[in-house]
């Protein structure tokens, strides 16, 4: 339960296994049962028998996977939208490129999931682009999932343990618990004392304190997401259009409303993209109105080409 305008409480459910149905009808207006509902089905697809038994859906899995919720829950209901919290790995290691594309990456998955119907939710760290930490051993984790899992392979002796701490690495819960990095002192302006986890080393150049009114920081382009959102009622009120849901690279949609319409492109690539989008001549006349490579020359549809991580909104 989240509050919500002053009288007004917003309720969510967790619910792992949810169907597209089912949430629906909880989500019904006229039921006054929840407002939104938090479904797993797109932050399962790339495990198998267990969290640590990674696999590599590909994009068009993922596209596919949020797409289905915006045509089960256009007409009644309501979406939860989200890439990590609490229990999931940060979503930039997972979903994006936390190496050289850090900075574009993240704002690209942040452009992509605040352009989507429904209510965004932003976990800590999401807007400075915090990524996983180099966990190694075992002693650098908390979480009793983690701990206990690792027992148990270690007893029964019948799993490669270096390959399981690799995938911990990846998956656990403890990565998305790590102190959030407000500025690059020892403790990451978290705390003075010894946090219960270690924090991330990134935390000295990756923090608040950089990013904060630097214009073409992730955090600044959440704002920026974040404004568009209030300004322009499509955002929330228009109908959803995956645009090649096969394409391996390029995730692109269509938000319309009765007075305008948004095109969202956006690379999820370290190679450039160059092709034609499958839209009408009218497209020709779009405008830019929010772009993750704010210097990149202004391009005109359906012509499109993105760079590595690259993502853009027309109007």
């Amino acid at each position: 339960v989240f509050a919500g305008r002053p009288g007004r409480v917003l309720t969510v459910g967790e619910m792992p296994g949810v169907t597209i149905a089912e949430a629906a009808a909880f989500t019904d207006p006229q039921r006054g049962e929840l407002d939104m509902v938090f479904q797993f089905e797109h932050v399962s697809l790339d495990v198998g028998e267990h969290r640590y038994d990674l696999r590599e859906p590909g994009l068009p899995a993922l596209k596919a996977s949020l797409a289905a919720w915006q045509a089960g829950l256009a007409q009644r209901g309501w979406n939860a939208l989200y890439l990590g919290n609490h229990d999931q790995p940060r979503a930039v290691s997972r979903f994006g490129d936390d190496g050289a594309h850090r900075v574009a990456s993240a704002k690209t998955l942040a452009t992509v999931l605040h352009l989507h119907r429904g209510t965004p939710f932003v976990f800590q760290g999401d807007e400075l682009g915090m990524a996983n930490a180099p966990f190694a051993a075992i002693s650098d984790y908390r979480d009793i999932q983690t701990l206990n899992f690792h027992a148990e392979a270690a007893a029964r002796g019948d799993v490669d343990l270096t390959a399981l701490l690799a995938a911990m690495g990846r998956m656990s819960r403890d990565q998305g618990r790590t102190p959030v990095q407000w500025d690059a002192s020892p403790g990451a302006g978290f705390t003075r004392g010894t946090p219960w986890i270690a924090v991330n080393p990134d935390h000295v150049r990756v923090n608040a304190a950089a990013q904060v009114g630097e214009p073409e920081s992730v955090f600044e382009h959440y704002r920026a997401l974040i404004a568009l959102r209030h300004a322009d009622p499509v955002v929330t009120d228009g109908d959803f259009e995956l645009l090649m849901p096969d394409h391996p690279a390029l995730w692109a949609f269509v938000r319309r409303g009765a007075d305008a319409a948004l095109l969202v492109a956006a690379n999820f690539s370290a190679e450039v993209i160059r092709m034609r989008l499958p839209v009408d001549q009218q497209w020709s006349a779009a405008a830019v109105v929010l772009a993750s490579f704010p210097g990149e020359p202004q391009r005109t549809l359906p012509d499109l080409e993105l760079q590595p991580w690259e993502s853009a909104v027309w109007r």
